[in-house]
C-alpha cells in the first residue's frame, strides 16, 4: 500500500499542475483524423453530476452515497486511481454507487477514441468489461501519438463482441455526442482535469491513498 499511496501523491501532483496550467478552456475534443473542434460547456444550471444514461458500476438496491468519477482512459493519474476505486468498488458497493463518466483531455491522442471505445462496447451490455480492460492495459497503449483504433478493435475482439455492431457503432455520430455530452457536463460541473471526484454532487480533493478514500466514504456514510 505504501507504493500505491506513493503513486497515487504523485499522480496527484502531476494533476495539480495540469489543471493549474490549463486555468479555464473550451475542451478540444479530437476527431477519429486527429483533428478537434471546441467543444463549449452547458449553463451550470442544466449540468448533472449523474444523468439516466449515465454508467453505473455498482447498482445497490439501496443507495446510501453516489461517487462519481470524471475520468480518461488515457489518463496515467486515473490508472493510479483505478484499483484504489475497484476496491472501494468490492467493500461498498452494496451501498455506494459509483458512477465512470467520460471526460478525455485536450493532448491525449487516444482519449476520446478510447472513450468512444467503452461506449461502443456499451451498446452490447459490456461497459464495464471494456472500462477494465482500458484501465489495466493503459500502459500499452497510453500516452502514444499513434492511432489505436485496430488495438481497441482487439480488445473488443477479446471481449466477444459482435465486430460489426463494435465498427458501426464507433463510428456513429450520435455515440460521439454521448462522450461530450459527459464533457459538456464535466465543464459546467468545473471538472477541469482528470480524475475529478464528486461525492453526493460535492467535488472532492482528490485524497492520497486508499485509506483516506475510504475515510472520506465512511465519513459520509456516517451522517
Amino acid at each position: 500500500m505504501n507504493k500505491l499511496k506513493k503513486n497515487l501523491i504523485v499522480a496527484a501532483v502531476l494533476l495539480a499542475g495540469f489543471a493549474a496550467a490549463l486555468g479555464s478552456y473550451l475542451l478540444l475534443a479530437p476527431d477519429d483524423k486527429g483533428g478537434s473542434g471546441a467543444l463549449d460547456a452547458l449553463p451550470a444550471a442544466d449540468a448533472k453530476h449523474v444523468r439516466d444514461s449515465s454508467h453505473r458500476l455498482t447498482a445497490p438496491k439501496k443507495s446510501e452515497l453516489t461517487v462519481v468519477e470524471f475520468l480518461d482512459f488515457e489518463c496515467e493519474a486515473c490508472g493510479a486511481y483505478y484499483p484504489v476505486v475497484e476496491k472501494l468498488r468490492e467493500e461498498y458497493g452494496d451501498r455506494v454507487t459509483f458512477v465512470a463518466r467520460y471526460f478525455p483531455m485536450p493532448g491525449h491522442r487516444n482519449g476520446e477514441l478510447s472513450a468512444r471505445t467503452a461506449e461502443a462496447a456499451a451498446r452490447q451490455g459490456k461497459f464495464e468489461e471494456m472500462y477494465n480492460k482500458l484501465f489495466t492495459t493503459q500502459k500499452e497503449w497510453g500516452e502514444s501519438q499513434d492511432w489505436k483504433q485496430d488495438v481497441f478493435r482487439g480488445y473488443a475482439k477479446d471481449l466477444g463482441l459482435n465486430m460489426r455492431k463494435f465498427d458501426t457503432a464507433l463510428a456513429d455520430p450520435d455515440l460521439a455526442g454521448r462522450v461530450q455530452s459527459d464533457q459538456r457536463d464535466g465543464l459546467a460541473l468545473g471538472v477541469q482535469g482528470t480524475p475529478t471526484f464528486f461525492l453526493d454532487g460535492e467535488r472532492i480533493s482528490n485524497p492520497g491513498s486508499y485509506e483516506e478514500f475510504r475515510a472520506l466514504i465512511e465519513d459520509r456514510l456516517s451522517d
